[in-house]
């Protein structure tokens, strides 16, 4: 029995290949971390990470990544998965749940580095995941959230069918902002019109799916 089956999960889209986190890829992700995520005026994150020290900011993202990776149980889990353009890691998209076995719902979070934003990757992440955990899993729902001044993480929800869920108001540098909680169903996901390819996920369901 392999002791991290995670490591042989590969989710491969028209243009992506999404891969369960390694040190190498984590390695290229701090890199794409340091090179800019959003301009510094902005703060799209619940979680103020990007506004560390420079210094810091590549150590702080591999110390994260560990962490979770470290925490994996059935009961609880993310599996953060390093997407890959032309074989270089661009971004991360991150599929997490708690009690999955009992919920069927998932939820989701990304990033992408600056200059390879605007060409529809977030969307066609988060659409691989999706429909990852609605047809490997047997999700039956997969919430997010997004500040109401992140236009582009609101778009690409639209786009595969998100709904609108309510709000919440967290701090964000120290002063008040709105997020809005957004969630699609298995039934109500725009699928995209490309087929996802999915390899090595039998491994895997027992952690995940707790089956």
């Amino acid at each position: 029995m392999d002791p991290w089956p995670y490591w042989q999960l590969v989710l491969r889209t028209p243009r992506l290949e999404l891969r369960p986190d390694d040190d190498a890829g984590l390695l290229e992700l701090a890199e794409e971390a340091l090179a800019g995520i959003h301009p510094p005026e902005r703060m799209p994150f619940g979680v103020e990470w990007t506004d560390a020290p420079r210094d810091r900011l590549a150590i702080n993202t591999l110390q994260h990544y560990w962490s979770v990776r470290a925490t994996q149980s059935p009961e609880r889990w993310t599996v953060n998965f390093l997407a890959r353009l032309d074989g270089r890691v661009i971004g991360v998209q991150t599929l997490h749940a708690d009690s999955f076995a009992v919920t069927k719902e998932v939820g989701t979070g990304s990033w992408i580095g600056l200059r390879h934003q605007g060409r529809g990757i977030g969307t066609e992440m988060r659409a691989a995941v999706l429909m990852f955990a609605f047809d490997h899993l047997g999700a039956l729902a997969a919430r997010s959230s997004a500040f109401a001044d992140n236009p582009a993480s609101l778009g690409v929800s639209r786009k595969l069918g998100y709904r609108a869920d309510g709000t919440f108001v967290q701090v964000r540098r120290g002063e008040a902002a709105t997020q809005t909680r957004l969630l699609v169903t298995r039934d109500g996901f725009a699928r995209p019109d490309w087929e996802l390819a999915v390899t090595g996920v039998t491994p895997c369901l027992e952690m995940l799916t707790g089956c």
